[in-house]
Order: structure tokens, then C-alpha cells, then sequence
């Protein structure tokens, strides 16, 4: 009689999961290149426009890949900090091109969508450019400011398009 001899293979299968992690770095940076001031050129008005004896706040955008952001500039409507205020205060305001590294980026300035206290551009163009926001608070009707220190924040954002 023949012997059969039988093999049994017995299969272990090992598994393993491998985490694949990144980190992605804005192609946009952006930096404070000059803090407001607010002059006060009435007893009811603060404004950061020269002529009223204030400093427009300049920020820069640094923009390494065109076409993958868009900026988007707030000017205040609301103080971070100030003195208890009895009455409204109107706010005004505007974002423009400054300086850029750039011709082109001349068409930032004429592309721009502007609502509410919000800027935005579209950064269709590699290089630097600067963004100067002007910032009015006029306080009640011909009201007098309470004395006291007044702060207000301007919001500039890198958005991925």
C-alpha cells in the first residue's frame, strides 16, 4: 500500500497599516509692514488719513504661486477697545493697492470686490504687493469722544482659490 502523505500549507496573512502624513505651506505670506494710528482731527472723528494727523496701516502680501489665492482685507467696523460709548459710531474705510513688485499687479486694484467693510483680491500675480487701509470712526452727530485709548483691528487673510 502507498503511503500518502498529505502537506497541509497553513497561510498566515500579516497586515499593517502605514500612516502617509504632509504638511502643506501657504503660498502666500502675509506680514504688517506699518500699524495704524488713528489721529484726531475733530473732537467726534478718529482717522488714520495723514491729513488728519493719523497713519494708514500697510500690509503685505507676499505671493509665491499666482493664481492659487485670493486676498481678502477688512477694514474695522467696531473698536477692540475703547471707553464706554453712549452713541453709535459710523464707520468708513477703503482698501487700495499701495506699491507691488509688479506692473501687473496694477489690475489688482481694478479687479477688487468691495462690500460690506471687506476687500477682496483676486493674486493673479506672483511677487509682492502692499494693501493700504484707511479707517474713519465718526462718533454719534458731531458727538465728542469720550477721552481714553481707542484700538481697532484691520483683518487681512490668505484664502485658497
Amino acid at each position: 500500500m502507498a503511503v500518502i502523505a498529505s502537506t497541509f500549507l497553513i497561510s498566515h496573512t500579516a497586515a499593517a497599516t502605514v500612516p502617509i502624513n504632509g504638511t502643506v505651506q501657504s503660498k502666500c505670506v502675509i506680514t504688517t509692514d506699518t500699524d495704524g494710528v488713528y489721529g484726531n482731527p475733530n473732537a467726534y472723528t478718529l482717522s488714520t488719513s495723514p491729513t488728519d494727523g493719523g497713519v494708514k496701516p500697510r500690509v503685505r502680501y507676499d505671493i509665491v504661486t499666482a493664481n492659487a489665492y485670493h486676498a481678502t482685507v477688512t477694514y474695522p467696523n467696531q473698536f477692540s477697545q475703547s471707553p464706554t460709548l453712549s452713541d453709535t459710531v459710523a464707520w468708513t474705510g477703503s482698501v487700495v493697492v499701495g506699491d507691488s513688485s509688479d506692473a501687473g499687479m496694477s489690475a489688482f486694484e481694478s479687479g477688487k470686490i468691495t462690500y460690506n467693510n471687506v476687500t477682496e483680491f483676486d493674486l493673479s500675480i506672483a511677487g509682492s504687493v502692499w494693501f493700504d487701509v484707511t479707517s474713519t470712526a465718526s462718533y454719534g452727530v458731531n458727538k465728542a469722544l469720550p477721552a481714553g485709548n481707542y484700538s481697532a483691528t484691520v483683518t487681512a487673510e490668505c484664502i485658497a482659490q
